[in-house]
């Protein structure tokens, strides 16, 4: 995620230096075509390019308005994430016996596992090797280990029930919570595995290279220079904000964009590691740089 401080422009420049390349020769070749006797000849009313312009616009702004829905969606559910992994230890602190600290950590320990193997694999990245340890040692396995640490949760919850002898609104309270842990989940896989409908860049795409194509017939012919610049600098705006559209609306791709996962699995471990009593959690270092992952 983007911070509030030495935010990179590079970053976004190297994302589209091949289109500023590729709309930087258009622009010279359409302008020095413009320049041909036949094509002096074409002059179209500076409505034309003006009412393409605006329905390109129109495109853009419901494609960066759903790509930021997406975004935005996607760090509501890891909000709830956090408030639901410190719900969910609070409830096992509180309903199970005096004596029981063990156990409390054993759940402690599997939430933040469980935070941080969510992210990795909504990243599609090998698991860390405080993930892999931790799934070796309780022999966890699976094609989807989030949902196999959530069923960890589950039969362990139904076995203190009846050892612990919890209450059925408490073992209510406890499936409740893994309940919302499981539906938060599933928010994240709907986003990450719905791709937005490719033929709408495709569309956007050819809409801005028309309009770029037919913009030197409406300015005025006698300044070659201001021709090019013109038609190299609108279309590359166009450009930019169709980038930033598409980069924000995959919110787990492992980019400075992206939801910060792994930061938000440190909060959790640090929120959860103090609610338990542990002594000397490490916090959380400054970020220096322009994002946080």
């Amino acid at each position: 995620m983007l911070l509030n401080k030495k935010i990179s422009v590079w970053y976004f420049i190297r994302e589209i230096k091949s289109q500023i390349l590729f709309i930087g020769i258009f622009a010279v070749v359409i302008g020095l075509l413009d320049m041909l006797p036949w094509f002096r000849k074409i002059s179209l009313p500076l409505n034309i390019p003006a009412l393409l312009g605006t329905a390109v616009s129109l495109l853009l702004a419901f494609r960066t308005s759903q790509s930021y829905e997406r975004w935005w969606e996607a760090r509501t559910v890891w909000g709830a994430i956090v408030n639901d992994s410190r719900t969910f230890v609070r409830l096992m602190i509180q309903f199970l016996p005096v004596g029981e600290e063990k156990l409390i950590k054993d759940f402690a320990a599997r939430q933040i596992i469980w935070t941080y193997a969510l992210g990795e694999s909504l990243r599609k990245q090998p698991f860390s090797d405080k993930v892999k340890q931790y799934l070796e040692k309780n022999n966890i396995s699976g094609m989807n280990i989030p949902n196999a640490l959530l069923d960890a949760h589950s039969r362990q919850i139904k076995e203190i029930a009846v050892s612990k002898g919890l209450t059925d609104f408490q073992q209510m309270q406890l499936n409740d919570m893994v309940t919302r842990l499981c539906d938060s989940m599933g928010k994240c896989e709907r986003l990450k595995n719905t791709v937005f409908p490719r033929s709408y860049s495709i569309l956007v795409h050819i809409l801005i290279y028309v309009f770029a194509a037919i913009l030197p017939f409406g300015l005025d012919d006698s300044q070659l220079a201001v021709e090019i610049i013109v038609t190299f600098l609108v279309p590359i705006v166009f450009i930019m904000i169709e980038k930033t559209s598409i980069i924000m609306q995959d919110p787990f791709e492992n980019r400075p964009v992206d939801t910060p996962v792994t930061s938000l699995a440190q909060t959790i471990e640090i929120n959860i590691r103090q609610m338990i009593g542990e002594q000397n959690v490490p916090l959380k270092k400054e970020n220096t740089s322009y994002y946080e992952m």
